[in-house]
């Protein structure tokens, strides 16, 4: 039986000030909201999935207006095509967070979304950055400074997909230089894994407010061979990175692994994000943690094997 949250687990993080909700999603869950849309789990899934996550601590939302009547109703409705329209969309870049996050309201405001709201002390956990934390200012690093003075140009072109492509390639690289500058560097046969480590942006460890250990981990990969490599992770039971305690192996709870794999052509390089929490099912697991334990991120590649030390706390 297919479980909802392996569709949305991660799906979104929506911060709030007093005045207003800002919504932030991490992008590299746009692929499991593609799923709903394309109808891969269904509309019960869903809500339920989105129900338990928010109950459960990984989601938090700011307050939500419900109507009256949605209670005695929301038996009687469904999720208007428009908020699925918006999955899709968003999942293909065609509208912003904040758009499919309006959808989320939504669902909440006229009940087909029931939860109880609180703050959550994992507001800032699972915030996902476009770009990675700068390791370096332009100030003091000629390099840098170079390549977003690159950046900036790209503004300069008036067609938007050839802008675009300027912005994306250029982008691209000012990651993987603040990677080679800031991060340890793992080398795996082909494959060049760089890692800021826990407590980074993207790589925090948390106890979610029911109990549940949240971790997420952000990598970098760099093909440095001369042929294609994959990187190969197609659900929670079948994947080739998970977290070992020394006795038991914990499977994700959520990847942007799209189609299962990470192809790398040669000098090709690509971020990656992991969540381990919840059983998603699919052959996954709840993530435990036992601060007596020693945590350590498994790579199980065909390519090559390697532990790298997580240093949880």
């Amino acid at each position: 039986m297919k479980i909802a949250i392996t569709a949305i687990t991660a799906i979104l993080l929506i911060t709030s000030t007093a005045s207003f909700a800002y919504a932030e999603v991490p992008g590299w869950v746009k692929n499991n909201a593609g799923w709903w849309a394309d109808g891969t789990i269904s509309e019960s899934e869903f809500l339920t999935g989105v129900e338990f996550l928010i109950k459960d601590g990984v989601i938090d939302i700011p307050p939500t207006q419900t109507s009256s009547s949605s209670e005695s109703d929301m038996t009687e409705q469904s999720v208007p095509g428009w908020v699925k329209n918006n999955a899709g969309w968003w999942a293909d870049g065609t509208i912003s967070d904040q758009d499919f996050v309006n959808g989320i309201q939504h669902l909440i405001s006229v009940g087909l979304i029931s939860v109880s709201v609180e703050n959550s002390e994992l507001q800032d956990q699972m915030q996902s950055a476009q770009t990675t934390e700068s390791v370096a200012s332009s100030s003091n690093d000629p390099k840098l400074a170079e390549l977003e003075a690159s950046l900036e140009k790209c503004s300069e072109i008036t067609k938007a997909y050839k802008r675009l492509d300027c912005e994306k390639s250029i982008e691209k690289e000012i990651i993987l230089y603040q990677y080679k500058m800031g991060a340890t560097a793992f080398n795996l046969g082909p494959v060049t894994y760089y890692w800021f480590g826990v407590g980074s942006e993207g790589n925090e460890f948390e106890i979610s407010s029911s109990g549940q250990p949240l971790l997420s981990i952000r990598m970098l990969a760099e093909n440095t061979s001369s042929d294609n490599v994959s990187l190969d992770c197609t659900s929670p039971q079948i994947c080739s990175y998970d977290v070992w305690d020394g006795t038991k192996a914990f499977k994700y709870s959520g990847m942007d692994f799209t189609s299962g794999q990470i192809v790398l052509n040669p000098g090709d390089s690509r971020e990656f994000n992991i969540l381990f929490g919840p059983n998603v099912g699919y052959g996954g697991t709840e993530f435990e943690y036992d601060p007596s334990k020693s945590y350590q991120f498994r790579i199980n590649e065909d390519f090559g094997k390697m532990n790298i030390d997580l240093n949880l706390e």
